[in-house]
C-alpha cells in the first residue's frame, strides 16, 4: 500500500478466476474501501456474465465507485463498451457512481483516463 500527497492509498488485489475459493475472505478485502477497479476480457464472450455477478457480488457489499476497464479492445472481435455495459448490467447501478473505459494494457490505451475518472471522484467526496 503506497500513500500519495493527496492523501490517497491505493491496494492491488488481483483475484482473477481463482474468485469462488475465496468468496468468503472478500469482506475482509473490501473493509473501509472506497473504490473498485474491475478488468473485464473484453474478447471473453463466455465468461462475461461470470464477471456480471462477480461484479454485482463486489458492489453489494459497500458504496465502492466503479471503474470497470475493458482490457484487450484492440482484438477484432472484443466486444465494444456499450455492449459489456449491457451484459454487466451496470445501467442498473443508477445509486451508485461508476463508469466505463475501453482500454490495451499493452499500450496503456485508456488506463489513465479510467485512473483519472476514479481518482476525481475520489477525490470530490471528500
Amino acid at each position: 500500500m503506497q500513500q500519495d500527497k493527496a492523501g490517497q492509498s491505493a491496494q492491488q488485489v488481483d483475484r482473477g478466476a481463482e474468485t469462488d475459493n475465496i468468496q468468503p475472505l472478500w469482506h475482509h478485502y473490501l473493509q473501509n474501501t472506497q473504490s473498485l477497479i474491475f478488468v473485464v476480457d473484453s474478447n471473453d464472450q463466455e465468461h462475461v456474465y461470470e464477471a456480471r455477478e462477480k461484479l454485482m457480488w463486489m458492489l453489494a457489499e459497500d458504496e465502492l465507485r466503479a471503474a470497470v476497464l475493458l482490457n484487450k479492445q484492440y482484438l477484432p472481435n472484443a466486444m465494444n463498451t456499450a455492449e459489456i455495459t449491457d451484459k454487466l448490467g451496470l445501467h442498473s447501478l443508477c445509486y451508485r457512481n461508476w463508469s466505463i473505459q475501453a482500454t490495451c494494457a499493452t499500450s496503456g490505451d485508456g488506463l489513465y483516463e479510467g485512473l483519472d475518472w476514479l481518482s476525481n471522484q475520489l477525490r470530490n467526496q471528500k
